[in-house]
């Protein structure tokens, strides 16, 4: 995929004047072509020359037309590109009331973050398992000239400009939907679902989510600035495995916990029956053989380990020495 493509995005400096000021103006400009259009008719019926008259209400009148039809309202964090006969000749992106040569085309983008909340898709692991995987992400345009011009955005069917600009963002949003996909099963190949060994340092999809994030933000803005867009943050936010090996997969993670816990349970065992013994031997309680130790270790062990509580038995006999 071809990356760090130039941008050919630059600043619009063309002609663009305070849109009160060309309000008042055009507001002159029609009165003083209603006013010769009467003056012309007035000397008309009184026989007197009114051709100046016409000729000048004409001209006002083309003038009047120009300047009402260029005025232009950004709010902030959006842009127009410019374009004169089909050549760009620049972004617009003051904000405020303003007139541009209205002989030239503009197209509305909006420069705002915009959240997209992709749907889980089934993708296999590192390890080949099917997981069910999903992400949010927040995105914004960066390069209007890209975004136009590199990518299919015809919305000439969507009409008003308004309904054009939306239609717009909305095929932005698609574009970003199916890259995101494909970005998120290259990303989920990279790792495991979880680590079998409980004492490895690999990163997993369950656990390592800063660097998968990090991964995934940096494979979707090698695949969008094509287009001219950037992802500000991505997160997987929906991580299971899929249903056809979820029970599976259950069992053995239950078998992994089960067999961590009899480990801590035994080694905490194993210190006890130590220490009990330790007392024994430094106090003078009691002296026993090895038999008897042995004897001693196996019901402690069974005690201590066992899922059942102890079944107290008395022994009513004396220890023989």
């Amino acid at each position: 995929m071809e990356k760090n493509i130039a941008s050919k995005e630059f600043e619009f400096h063309g002609g663009s004047l305070n849109g009160f000021l060309m309000c008042a103006i055009a507001i002159v400009l029609w009165a003083t072509t209603v006013f010769s259009f009467v003056k012309g008719i007035i000397c008309a019926d009184n026989d007197q020359s009114c051709a100046l008259w016409f000729i000048t209400a004409v001209v006002l009148l083309i003038a009047a037309i120009i300047c009402s039809c260029g005025f232009s309202m950004l709010e902030p964090n959006e842009a127009k590109v410019m374009t004169f006969f089909g050549k760009y000749v620049g972004t617009f992106r003051k904000n405020g009331f303003y007139w541009l040569n209205p002989f030239m085309s503009a197209k509305n983008v909006s420069l705002r973050a915009r959240n997209l909340n992709a749907e889980p898709i089934k993708v296999n692991d590192k390890a080949g398992n099917p997981v069910l995987i999903g992400l949010v992400l927040v995105w914004r345009l960066k390069d209007t000239y890209k975004a136009i011009f590199d990518i299919d955005t015809d919305v000439s069917a969507a009409g008003q400009i308004g309904n054009a600009a939306t239609a717009r963002m909305n095929k932005f949003e698609h574009f970003v939907q199916v890259q995101s996909d494909s970005a998120l099963r290259q990303v989920a190949g990279l790792y495991a679902y979880d680590d079998e060994n409980p004492n490895s340092k690999e990163v997993t999809l369950r656990d390592g989510s800063e660097e998968v994030n990090e991964m995934l933000t940096q494979k979707l803005n090698e695949r969008l600035e094509m287009a001219g867009l950037e992802v500000l943050e991505a997160r997987i936010n929906y991580l299971a495995y899929s249903p056809e090996i979820a029970a599976v997969m259950l069992r053995r993670q239950q078998a992994a916990a089960i067999i961590t816990a009899r480990e801590k349970i035994v080694d905490g065992a194993v210190s006890m029956v130590k220490m009990a013994l330790d007392k024994l031997a430094d106090e003078e309680i009691v002296e026993l053989d090895e038999e008897k130790k042995a004897a001693m270790v196996s019901n402690l062990l069974v005690v201590l380990c066992a899922d059942e509580p102890a079944q107290p038995v008395i022994n009513s006999g004396t220890l023989n020495h």
